[in-house]
């Protein structure tokens, strides 16, 4: 996804650079969403990996673990 963010982002300077405002303004556009999406969606995952690394660490399967050793 983010590919594509920066290949609509490319599009969008060369496009404004020869002087196509319209199909500048929509691969902008189009680029902003899809880096959003992008953004979004890495923010959840690192959200529940710190979230899964928090409940393993403060579980008590550790402490049941070394009492058998």
């Amino acid at each position: 996804m983010l590919k594509y963010a920066i290949l609509f982002l490319v599009i969008s300077l060369i496009a404004g650079a020869l002087g196509f405002a319209n199909i500048s303004q929509v691969a902008r556009r189009i680029s902003m969403a899809l880096f959003a999406i992008f953004f979004l969606l890495a923010a959840i995952v690192f959200g529940l990996v710190y979230l899964v690394g928090e409940a393993i660490v403060n579980s008590a399967l550790p402490a049941a673990l070394t009492a058998f050793s």
